[in-house]
């Protein structure tokens, strides 16, 4: 936070996002009930989630199939390898999905000596950097064109003048290559419909559908609350992510795949398996207040619209899901005790909570889990020990306006001033407090 050039970036970026957004919405004569809609078909979902999961599985094994229930990133990979031995794969390619980040599949593949290539351009920008996603939706959203254009001189000896369409030319005409010789596809999936075994994927590029169209072999790899009820559902949610997501009336690309490629059919792969992950989301969906956090659908509005997102960066985070909801979800996906502090990395405006086209009471949900790490003790016995007399102290106004100026100033210069950072000024308690001053106005 502390990079301007950084700041300045991420400001630029994300105001652009902002005034394309204000466009889209208003292809909605009443967006509030479409949100409505939305929250009230998620909380269904989750209320019924076994279920629909099943009904999915049933019908998508019908048409050819092929489900695998993963109950951790292990055993996705696990079974994810297994398929991969037994077709003898070599290159897989590999569209934008944050699950297969999650579980960490590039990693995976390499180590196996299997060569696995991004196909969206921002993900084929952080693969080449070595970097995780920085947005949900705009993995590079950090870099300007300069940026780019150097990795691009630094990896394939591009002039460091390229313009953007340059790049995206050389890109293209790469992967294309890439496409035909690929032995396996592995795309996400936006959502996966229970009443008609569909799994549908959004996006701009059509690197997607050509990852889903070459390879003899699909796999989708999805988070089980990825569930919505029927067909006729998209035309709420597809719309609802395009314009939170990137401010488009909708996305260019729309994919819905019912299994492998059926009698007659030209294209398709021949073999297309769903893998169903888990990886902590039944953990999250026995928290009674905190399970509507799996109703998201990952536009990344919310990051977009916080003031702590915008001062540090999708990096920062140090996890999969960043921003908000990230915040919510991954202390539950990876553990409280490792990412309890996310949960305080907000400021609580509520912001978040208002853009999400799905009615996540995202802010809140923080607070909850901010008292389940208090509950499960998992807060410093020096943190408990300071909320405690600060309590006290706030509690009676004698205490509060005990000890003076000087004293509070010595505890905060020499117990707070690590916890502050070194590059915050640390507040000063001014002589009298407001009380003091009210009651010496007052006589």
């Amino acid at each position: 936070m502390f990079n301007k050039e950084h700041r300045r970036k991420l400001a630029f970026n994300i105001l652009q996002y902002d005034n394309k957004v204000i466009h889209g919405k208003e292809q909605y004569d009443d967006l509030e009930m479409a949100r409505q809609r939305a929250s009230s078909l998620k909380w269904k979902v989750m209320e019924n989630l076994d279920k629909y999961l099943v009904e999915f599985e049933a019908n998508f094994t019908k048409r050819g199939g092929k489900v695998i229930w993963a109950q951790d990133a292990d055993e996705a990979i696990s079974e994810m390898m297994r398929i991969m031995k037994a077709v003898k794969a070599k290159t897989v390619v590999k569209a934008k999905s944050m699950t297969t980040e999650e579980i960490h599949v590039n990693e995976a593949l390499t180590a196996e000596n299997i060569e696995s290539l991004e196909t969206d351009l921002g993900e084929v920008i952080v693969q080449l950097r070595n970097e995780s996603p920085y947005h949900i939706v705009t993995p590079a959203m950090h870099l300007s064109k300069e940026d780019v254009a150097k990795t691009f001189n630094e990896k394939f000896n591009l002039p460091i003048t390229s313009t953007p369409k340059e790049i995206t030319a050389f890109v293209r005409t790469r992967l294309r290559e890439k496409y035909q010789i690929a032995d396996v596809g592995i795309t996400g999936a936006n959502f996966l419909i229970a009443d008609s075994g569909s799994v549908c994927v959004t996006e701009n590029e059509g690197n997607a559908l050509m990852s889903i169209s070459f390879p003899k072999v699909q796999i989708a790899i999805a988070g089980i609350e990825k569930i919505i009820p029927t067909l006729t559902d998209l035309d709420l949610f597809w719309p609802l992510l395009a314009t939170h997501g990137t401010g488009q009336n909708i996305t260019v690309y729309n994919s819905i795949s019912t299994g492998p490629r059926q009698e007659g059919e030209l294209d398709g792969p021949d073999e297309m398996y769903v893998i169903l992950l888990d990886n902590g989301r039944t953990h999250l969906l026995a928290q009674q207040e905190q399970r509507q956090a799996l109703g998201c659908i990952r536009c990344g509005a919310c990051l977009n619209g916080c003031p702590i997102y915008k001062g540090v960066g999708g990096h920062a985070y140090g996890a999969t899901y960043s921003g908000p909801i990230g915040s919510v979800i991954t202390p539950h996906l990876s553990g409280m005790e490792e990412f309890k502090h996310l949960s305080y990395a907000s400021s609580l405006c509520g912001k978040c909570t208002e853009v999400c086209p799905v009615k996540i009471d995202i802010h809140k949900l923080l607070l909850y889990n901010r008292r389940d790490a208090v509950e499960e003790n998992l807060n410093p016995f020096t943190e408990k020990f300071m909320f405690n007399i600060w309590k006290k102290g706030m509690l009676n106004r004698k205490l509060m306006n005990a000890g003076g100026s000087k004293i509070k100033n010595f505890m905060l210069r020499n117990f707070f001033s690590s916890s502050w950072g070194e590059r915050r000024e640390l507040p000063e308690v001014a002589p009298k407090s407001f009380n003091e001053m009210w009651r010496g106005n007052s006589k």
